[in-house]
């Protein structure tokens, strides 16, 4: 197209390239034209419009292909629309001409067909514009329509239906003709005609007023007619035709019935007309009653399944209000076509029937009604429900005679009714309470009245109603279960009510799984008592044994699915009764045969049936119960029953064949059943246990039906094919909305004998999980479920079958092929063949290999003879079955055989079958064994195919070639790279010709085009001229498949667009693509709804706003155009939150979410009031459950009531909405996102939260705070359980967020206070006592939150939230054995720990009022008697988890009875609970026990228990204490030693392992614990005389501290190791003052006499390990090691952050004390290290720092080298060499680090600190250590030379604490080699005056150095050192003229100076006077100084003086007052 970028056709270009590329150049400018004519401007196309015009109908004759023609005729409209209109009829009656045209040959039809599409376009486009041509025109089409053939046909009708389209009423005299031709059409052989024609009429009737007057009956009768024989896109089309008309008849447009004088239709006519249809078919209508009594011939399938359609159509065009106006009468009529005998002639019909009833209720009732309406709708149906109950009982009581054929046809209105009912109740979920809740509506005893109705089907339905019911309400599960059992006990006389309620029982516990709360553990028990009870009188009365033995086994079957916790008690029972009911022995089978008649038979096999099931069920739930030892027991009936089934020898021994040969064929169902069973059992368990041969024989009898004279064949064909073969199979039908109708009228000959499910088929389906994306089960029929049993256990028995076995089956199935004949054949051959994938299956899994050469041979023979089947799906079957052989016999040569077998026999054949058979074989050859296997066949096998895919002859064989290419071109990856572009231009190349109605290959290049894209990946984004060609061909070919009329074409095109995407997004167009996606999110067709969505979600991953922006930017230009089109201001984002509403497909959903969560992340923070505006609106739909709130408001505060008016007002102001208001699965969703825009403000811009920064930033969330708490509030209060939870976390959010947010406008109060009313208000309904716990548990968090946030101080104020969280605690109290119980127990223990973890998260909560009154000022107390219940029930609680905490080898040890909150059957469910409470809790206990010295302060001692058996101790008021083992009262040492263990063992063993995923919080709260326990006196006393366990400490600390990282955690075990060795420190003390008096004083502390510290014991050495680790991990250059490996390191010392600071200061607060904590001898180990440590800590982190500042780790060094230092250690005479050592060497390092240097960047002052307190300190060990002593003097040296004058100010200050030190052996040297130095420097200041503060500073100092040398002079050197001083001193004065201009420095100086002069005088007056006097220029500068002085000073005085007095306001403010 580069080559034609002008608006005409570059003749030239196409001239130059070659013929095949022709038409793909000219599509690509009718595609440029089409996009540029419409933004062109107006002149330039009329310039160019003559030429224009010539070379488009020039093209009209150049026979353009389908999508070429459809573009042509666009442009070609588009043009006159634009430009000039004088030659348009030209052009018209050129087309005209073409039409009328007699040449029929197959050339000149592309060109007839050009002209076809332009006539549609032109009047489609310009309509009435075009005047009074139309009749001609339309008399033309009709005319040329007789003589078209099937293709021309199509056309016709879709451009006529254009035409009339354009033309609308104008066109009114020739509709009459148009009805005439079009409808004879509707019966077209030619299925695309059918849809064409549907289409037509459709348009027609909108203004066709006699089609839904006059002619409705003919309409209706033709669309029936129309329906037979019809594919599923006919059904599609002409049920919208039957629907509008009809829907048209009943409400007919305003304009229409103003022109003319029109005659309504009735409703009870119109549906009267469409149950004809769906009762009698296209037949005609046989007004006869007498005829249609007999019976007759059933309605075909396609038309009832198309007429149910119709009816969907015509309920939701009249739409949702309609519906609810008229919905008692739609039901009533969709009910009586259920009981029409005509519609349940057998049962396979009936159960037909049935679907498309409820599927015409589920389509309309689920999707149209809003959820108010669908509760009235609910009520309607247990109305009709009662209505046929009571006909059903006044029948059966003998009032009337035809009673048997009323009860078949009440049964099938049943299980509709129940059936919807059940959807109903179960979509509604928790919003459904009305509808139990209300008495005059009866849901639960209506529904409960069926289940006593004399069919089993309408039992069936009723329990499966109520299991919906609990499902959806699960408060009701156990009531209902209790009613069902007390109902079965009352009426154990009724065979009805037997069954029934058992069916009811199961039911419900089938639902169990999915009520998250379960139900209490002694239900299970009283279900496994009722079945017993069963079971046991089952022999007593022979009218009811049957229906007690099923419904014995049916209760034992649905108790399994509680799963192992409530089965483990049972199984012993169960294991007895399975073992009961079979023959023990062959000798019992012998004899079992002589005895009994039909009926004992009957019921003996049931019985066994109903155990086999049983035991399914257990193993297929119980899998933790599987033990060895259990298989082996269950293995022995069930080989019992195997002997019983497979002995098939008919003459000596027993056998179930002979059985039913001798009692009659009604036992064969019986016989069938037990098969059923044992095969599905056998399925389930390891082959390894039972033997396979004889089972064998059995199974292959089974599927080659040899006893079997019915044809059935298996249903898992499909499902073992490949799922990509759908296209081939037809099964993408499974992928629609109308799936579960169409399910029956699939065409394939496969499923010939496909019946649809039903419950009663298999009444243990009712407990079962229900298959994904069903509603309700549907087990098949007993036949089909046998067969498809034996083949899964075929496939599971074969791959442990010796090849000898194989051989024989291979062989056996060949023969029985041959043998069978005809359908038989085609049955046999099909259950052969899926029984031969099955275990080819099983071969793959097990990696197994077939056999040897013969097994091959055979099986290879059997798959190749079906390649030439002329039955589709065999082939399929086939192709798929060589493929598996391939993969699982894994040889080359083996495959190279079977692929040139394929090969030969493509080159050869001709026929359609084996040419598509063996395409399909090397297609599956390849996806089998990969691009590498077969790599060798590659060539030929792409040649091959590509042949094959041009043979437009048949286009079968085009879509099996193209289907298997794409297989290949999947397979081969890169190995497909060379192929590529012969690929695609085939590819286009068929899309530009192969006509539209051939969808099938269509999709399959659609498929092609996906896989070519996926081979050239992300080379795609190339720009070499391939690429760009080959990008450009892929582009073209999406662009031909969006544009096709076929749903999944287009789908198709949507996923290569996707793929592109994903690969070159910059190469594809979002600007087209965006909008086409948006209008199919309104298509009718559910897989282009899913691969919109899905292709949305991969754009809106990267471009989300330019998605947006598009979807936007569609709104507005088809703001009339597209009627469908929701796009409205909410942009795409309102519509998605739409089809939540609409959409049940869960995958569509799922992608739904994702795309929305997506687009929240990207723009939610930038758009934040549009994506609250939308949440709210979704959430506003709860608004209507406030109004029942208000009334219990009345003692709130009244600003509150107003908030909750404003609630409600709500959404409310648009009432004229049609659609629904949004269901509360799309509610819970947007309250979910509400959080996430939370957190996404959160970690976008902290100024979200803060009011002060709106001025800065327009959009914050704290400005849509009331929003917010509004959104939480609705959601909280709702009545949908699901939402509520999602609110109180919204709420949980909110509160943690915005706490700590300040009211500008009031300082010292937050921004939340305002709304604590509304947070009061929204917690309340959650501690009703009709909540779930789950709820409770979380409002219980949401409270801890609000008290805890501090956000009210006002204890009034508060009141409201605590009280809730103290009524709660009374429930904690209740104890265990509370009667009422709805719910498991652990979902009470659930609810007991919340209460409990929340009153431990609330700061203050009074474990100690008395103590918190003092010093915690707690924002609210309880009393004591209260908060010693809590300190108990936390203790309790803690005790519980370290119990279960224990590993699974100590599980004896645990209490049978429980614990104080869990009981022993909920175990595992309870450890989940606890482990998220525990850490909370633990760190209470730790604080309550610290603060009353533990428990000493409070109360009595631990509650004794008392001899109860409920395993817990009732204290006063009933509160629950837990038990222990009955001991003595125990001493409060003991309580303290208990209490101490298990606060430190649940904490140590935490900290062992904390999983990765175990939040911080949790690690947190552990650590605080210890380091909280360790404040009492008590614990560290424990602590510490238990020395082991401190290690241990340690020791896991240690670890936490390798595999945590977070600063915070490793601060924290920083504070415990602290605590630990300071606790071991206290004790060590008092231990050594209490033995001061004797003499192994000396020994104490570790290390003894020796020194040794044994690692492992040693509470030193543990100490050491973690500090050591600690220091390297962040100063790594202090290891030892780091000198070996200088590369690894930073050359120079590392900056720390904050946190690092602070652990290394903590870490070396902590080293210096570990010397205390060791013997003399000890601590001369340790020093060593100790020292070296803190003296490489401070040469790391003593170093200069920018602001002068000293990091944290300095001073703590200094301090660690003071106490050390300082210590007595010293003093001990053992260890006096090695200590002086120890302190001269650590000087030496402290030296040597601090040498001056170039790279040397230590702090000077810091390592002068250092040495001066070794000096000071240590004095013995250092004096007379020259080398010392002179690196010391050099150290000072270079300081006082240094030009910083605070390191000079730092060093006097040090000096004169060396100087003054009382060793004059020390001080005397530093004095005679520094004093000289520090003189001159003082005296340089004469000249040199200070400039700043600093240098002020320093000289100070100096001076006070000099003063100090003057004082610790002797007497009669007095003056000598004064004539040091005071000269320097009256240097500094200045004379009164300069003093007036000098610098402060200066000035300060002076007056130093002389005040010091002045003190100096008096102290040394003798001396003072002899060096004045000797200097007498001295005397007068310090004489005229002090005059100066006093001058000045009574200068100030008077100005004093003259100030009048005025009292100082206080400069301080007190922000508190104290009274």
């Amino acid at each position: 197209m580069e080559l034609a970028h002008s608006l005409l056709l570059n003749e030239d270009a196409l001239a130059q390239i070659t013929e095949a590329k022709r038409p793909v150049f000219i599509f690509e400018w009718l595609r440029f034209l089409n996009k540029v004519l419409i933004t062109a401007n107006k002149v330039d196309v009329k310039e160019k419009q003559k030429k224009l015009v010539e070379q488009l109908t020039g093209l009209i004759t150049c026979n353009p292909g389908p999508p070429t023609r459809k573009l042509l005729a666009k442009n070609l409209a588009t043009l006159y629309s634009i430009g000039d209109t004088f030659t348009v009829f030209q052009t018209l009656d050129k087309c005209n001409d073409i039409i009328r045209n007699k040449d029929d040959t197959p050339a000149y039809l592309p060109t007839k067909l050009a002209a076809v599409a332009c006539v549609g376009a032109f009047y489609e486009r310009m309509g009435r514009m075009l005047g009074s041509s139309f009749p001609e025109t339309i008399n033309n089409l009709l005319k040329a329509l007789k003589s078209a053939e099937s293709q021309g046909r199509s056309e016709i009708l879709l451009s006529l239906q254009k035409v009339l389209s354009g033309l609308g009423s104008a066109a009114a005299s020739c509709h009459r003709d148009v009805y005439k031709n079009a409808r004879s059409l509707l019966t077209d052989r030619s299925m695309a005609v059918r849809c064409a024609v549907a289409k037509c009429l459709l348009e027609l009737q909108a203004e066709a007023v006699f089609m839904w007057t006059a002619e409705l009956e003919n309409v209706a009768t033709l669309c029936f007619k129309a329906l037979e024989g019809s594919t599923y896109g006919v059904r599609v089309a002409v049920s919208k035709l039957l629907g509008t008309v009809m829907a048209s008849a009943l409400t007919p447009k305003q304009a229409a019935v103003m022109r003319q004088n029109v005659k309504r239709a009735t409703l009870e006519e119109v549906l009267e007309l469409m149950s004809t249809g769906f009762l009698r078919g296209g037949s005609g209508f046989l007004k006869s009653g007498g005829e249609m009594l007999k019976g007759g011939a059933s309605v075909s399938r396609e038309v009832r399944v198309g007429v149910t359609q119709a009816y969907v159509v015509f309920v939701t065009t009249l739409g949702g209000q309609w519906l609810e106006r008229n919905f008692a009468t739609f039901l009533s009529h969709v009910l009586e076509l259920v009981a029409h005998p005509r519609a349940t002639q057998t049962h396979v019909e009936a159960v037909y029937s049935r679907r498309c009833v409820s599927f015409a209720l589920r389509a309309t009732l689920g999707g149209l009604l809003g959820e108010k309406a669908q509760i009235a709708a609910a009520k309607e149906i247990c109305q009709a429900i009662s209505k046929q109950m009571r006909a059903v009982v006044s029948d059966s009581s003998g009032e009337n005679k035809g009673g048997a054929a009323d009860v078949s046809a009440s049964q099938h209105v049943m299980v509709c009714a129940l059936k919807e009912l059940g959807s109903l109740v179960q979509s509604l979920s928790a919003t459904a309470s009305p509808l139990i809740q209300e008495p005059s509506i009866g849901l639960l005893e209506t529904v409960s009245s069926v289940l006593l109705h004399p069919s089993m089907a309408a039992r069936l339905a009723a329990a499966w109603c109520l299991r919906c019911v609990a499902v959806a309400l699960p408060y009701q599960l156990t009531p209902l279960l209790e009613r069902c059992a007390e109902r079965i006990n009352s009426l154990k006389s009724s065979p009805e009510a037997v069954s029934g309620y058992s069916f009811a029982l199961a039911a419900l516990l089938g639902g169990v799984h999915q009520c998250p709360l379960g139900i209490p553990h002694s239900k299970g028990k009283m279900v496994v008592s009722i079945a017993e009870d069963l079971l046991r009188s089952a022999a007593q009365n022979s009218r009811l044994s049957l229906h007690r033995t099923q419904a014995g086994w049916l209760l034992l079957g649905a108790l399994m699915t509680l799963g192992s916790s409530l089965v483990r008690y049972h199984l012993p029972k169960m294991l007895l009764l399975w073992r009961n009911v079979f023959p023990r022995s062959q000798k019992e089978l012998e004899a079992e045969k002589a005895r009994g008649d039909s009926f004992t038979w009957q019921v003996t096999l049931e019985g066994r049936a109903g155990a086999l099931c049983a035991m399914r069920s257990f193993v297929a739930h119980c899998p933790e119960l599987l033990t060895e030892d259990v298989i082996r027991r269950l293995m022995t009936p069930i080989e019992c029953a195997m002997t019983m089934i497979l002995t098939v020898c008919l003459c000596s021994s027993f056998s179930v064949p002979a059985v039913v040969k001798v009692h009659g064929a009604h036992l064969k169902a019986s016989a069938a059943m037990v098969r059923l069973r044992l095969y599905d059992i056998l399925a389930l368990l390891p082959p390894k246990t039972y033997e396979g041969n004889a089972l064998l024989r059995e199974l292959v009898a089974e599927f080659t039906l040899t006893d079997n004279s019915a044809n059935t064949t298996t249903s898992l064909l499909r499902s073992l094919c490949h799922y990509d073969d759908s296209v081939l199979m037809g099964s993408w039908l499974q992928e629609t909305d109308h799936k579960s109708i169409e399910d029956q009228v699939t065409h394939l000959c496969a499923f010939t004998s496909r019946v649809c499910g039903a419950l009663e088929h298999d009444p243990s389906s009712i407990y079962l999980r229900v298959p994904a994306g069903e509603a309700i089960p549907g087990p098949l029929p007993l036949g089909v479920s046998v067969i498809d049993a034996s083949v899964a256990l075929f496939g599971v028995v074969f791959p442990h079958v010796s090849f000898k076995h194989r051989l024989q089956m291979l062989d056996h199935f060949a023969e029985c092929i041959k043998q069978a004949k005809g359908v038989r054949q085609q049955a046999v051959q099909l259950n052969i063949f899926t029984a031969v994938l099955s275990a080819l299956k099983g071969l793959a899994e097990n990696k197994s290999t077939l056999g040897l050469e013969e097994v091959r041979k055979s099986a290879l023979a059997l798959v190749m003879g079906a390649l030439d089947n002329p039955n589709p799906i065999l082939r399929c079957a086939a192709g798929e079955a060589l493929g598996r052989m391939a993969q699982v016999v894994g040889e080359a040569t083996f495959i190279a055989s079977m692929a040139q077998h394929s090969f030969d026999k493509l080159k050869s054949a001709r026929d359609v079958v084996s040419r598509t058979g063996h395409s399909l074989a090397l297609g599956c050859l390849h996806r089998y064994v990969g691009g590498i296997g077969s790599g060798q066949h590659l060539k030929t096998s792409v040649s091959i195919l590509l042949a094959l895919a041009q043979d437009g002859t048949s286009h079968e064989v085009q879509t099996w070639a193209l289907h298997s290419l794409a297989l290949i071109v999947d397979s081969s990856g890169p190995m497909y790279r060379g192929y590529v572009e012969p690929t695609l231009s085939l590819v286009l190349t068929l899309l530009l010709t192969v006509p539209p109605s051939h969808t099938e290959v269509h999709q399959c290049l659609g498929r092609c085009l996906g896989a070519l894209i996926t081979t050239v990946g992300p080379e795609l984004q190339g720009n070499s001229a391939t690429i760009s060609t080959i990008r450009s061909s892929c582009l073209v070919g999406c662009a031909i498949m969006q544009d096709h009329s076929d749903s999944l074409v287009q789908a198709a095109a949507i996923s290569c667009l996707q793929q592109l995407h994903m690969f070159a997004p910059r190469h594809v167009n979002l600007s087209g693509l965006v909008p086409c996606l948006c209008v199919h999110l309104c298509s009718s067709h559910l897989l282009l709804r899913r691969a919109a969505v899905a292709c949305l979600r991969q754009l809106v991953q990267r471009e989300a706003a330019e998605v947006c922006e598009y979807a936007m930017s569609l709104a507005k230009k088809n703001g009339d155009s597209k009627e469908n089109l929701n796009i409205t201001e909410t942009g795409l984002e309102g519509v998605l939150f739409g089809m939540l509403d609409r959409e049940t497909d869960r995958k569509l959903c799922s992608d739904i979410h994702d795309t929305l969560g997506h687009m929240l992340c990207s723009l939610a923070v930038e758009k934040l009031s549009h994506w609250l505006k939308l949440c709210k609106d979704v959430l506003a739909a709860s608004a209507v459950a406030f109004e029942v709130e208000k009334e219990e408001e009345d003692s709130e505060k009244k600003d509150e009531m107003d908030d909750d008016t404003m609630f409600t007002g709500l959404g409310e102001d648009d009432k004229s909405k049609p659609s629904v208001a949004p269901r509360w699965v799309t509610r819970v969703f947007a309250a979910d996102c509400l959080c996430r825009i939370i957190h996404l403000c959160e970690n976008a811009d902290k100024n979200h939260f803060d009011l002060a920064a709106v001025k800065a930033m327009s959009d914050l969330l704290v400005l849509h705070l009331s929003d917010l708490i509004r959104m939480a509030f609705m959601a909280a209060t709702d009545h949908s359980d699901q939402l509520r939870m999602a609110g109180l976390q919204a709420l949980e959010d909110i509160i943690k967020k915005f706490a700590s947010v300040p009211e500008p406008e009031f300082p010292g109060h937050v921004i939340l206070e305002q709304y604590q009313a509304n947070v009061g208000a929204a917690l309340r309904p959650a501690f009703s006592p009709d909540t779930p716990s789950d709820i409770t548990a979380k409002a219980c968090q949401v409270c801890s939150a609000w008290i805890g946030s501090g956000v009210v101080s006002d204890l009034n104020d508060l009141r409201r939230v605590h009280n809730l969280l103290v009524s709660s605690l009374d429930k904690v109290q209740a104890g265990k054995s509370s009667s009422s119980q709805l719910y498991s127990e652990s979902a009470t223990t659930m609810e007991k720990l919340a209460v409990l973890k929340a009153w431990a998260e609330v700061p203050g909560s009074g474990p100690f009022p008395t103590l918190c009154s003092l010093e915690l000022k707690p924002r609210f107390l309880l009393t004591l008697s209260c908060s010693l219940t809590l300190s108990r029930l936390w203790l309790a609680a803690l005790r519980d988890y370290a119990l279960l905490t224990l590993p699974a080898e100590f599980a004896s040890q645990l209490p049978p009875e429980g614990g104080a909150f869990y009981t022993p059957e909920t175990i595992d469910t309870a450890r989940l609970h606890y482990r998220t409470s525990w850490a909370p809790i633990l760190h209470a206990v730790a604080l309550w026990l610290s603060n009353t010295d533990f428990g000493a302060l409070g109360g009595p001692e631990e509650p004794q228990p008392a001899p109860t058996n409920t395993g817990a101790t009732m204290g006063p008021a009933g509160q629950v204490f837990p038990q222990g083992p009955p001991t003595p009262n125990k001493s409060h040492d003991e309580l303290v030693k208990d209490r101490m263990h298990l606060l430190l063992g649940v904490s140590i063993e935490f900290l062992c392992f904390p999983r990765p995923e175990e939040p911080i919080e949790r690690v947190m709260s552990c650590l605080k614990a210890l380091c909280t326990l360790f404040e009492s006196p008590r614990a560290r006393k424990h602590i510490a005389e238990d020395q082991l366990l401190a290690v241990e400490l340690l020791n896991v600390l240690h670890r936490l501290l390798l595999t945590r990282d977070p600063p915070s955690i490793q601060l924290q075990v920083t504070a415990v190791v602290q605590e630990a060795i300071r606790a071991a420190h206290d004790h060590l003390e008092q231990l050594r003052s209490a033995e001061e008096a004797g003499e192994s004083a000396g020994a104490l502390g570790e290390g003894g006499e020796a020194g040794e510290l044994q690692p492992g014991k040693s509470l030193v050495f543990a100490a050491m390990e973690l500090l050591v680790f600690l220091l390297v991990r962040h100063l790594p250059r202090v290891s030892a090691r780091a000198a070996d490996s200088p590369g690894h390191l930073p050359s120079k010392p590392q900056q720390l952050s904050e946190h690092g600071n602070r652990l290394v200061a903590a870490a070396l607060s902590i080293l210096a004390e570990l010397p205390a904590l060791c013997s003399p001898a000890g601590s001369m180990t340790i020093l060593p290290t100790v020292l070296f440590l803190i003296c490489g800590v401070l040469r790391e982190t003593a170093v200069r720092t920018l602001d002068g500042s000293v990091p944290l780790p300095v001073p703590a060094a200094l301090q660690g080298i003071k106490a050390i230092i300082t210590s007595p250690l010293g003093r001990v005479e053992k260890t006096q060499q090695q200590w002086t050592s120890l302190v001269r060497s650590s000087l030496a390092s402290v030296l040597e680090y601090s040498q001056p240097g170039e790279e040397n960047t230590t702090d000077e002052v810091s390592m002068l600190t250092a040495i001066t307190l070794f000096l000071v300190s240590a004095s013995a060990e250092l004096v007379g250590v020259t080398p010392l002593q002179n690196g010391c003097m050099e150290r000072f040296r270079n300081a006082l030379n240094s030009s910083d004058p605070a390191v000079q100010g730092r060093c006097y200050q040090l000096l004169l604490s060396v100087f003054q030190h009382s060793s004059r052996a020390l001080s005397t040297p530093y004095i005679h080699a520094l004093a000289p130095l520090l003189v001159e420097k003082l005296r340089a200041a004469e000249h040199a005056r200070p400039r700043t503060h600093a240098e002020l500073q320093a000289l100070q100092e100096g001076v006070k150095v000099l003063e100090g040398l003057a004082a610790l002079g002797e007497e009669q050197n007095r003056v000598q050192l004064l004539a040091l001083l005071v000269p320097t001193l009256i240097s500094y004065l200045l004379d009164e003229n300069a003093f007036s201009t000098a610098p402060p420095a200066s000035k300060g100086l002076h007056e130093f100076a002389l005040q010091n002069l002045m003190r100096i005088g008096p102290l040394y007056p003798a001396a003072f006077k002899t060096v004045i006097g000797a200097a007498p220029e001295l005397k007068t500068r310090l004489e005229n100084a002090i005059r100066a002085n006093q001058a000045s000073s009574k200068a100030k005085a008077t100005a004093r003086q003259a100030q009048p007095t005025v009292q100082a306001t206080p400069t301080i403010k007190l922000k508190t007052t104290f009274f």
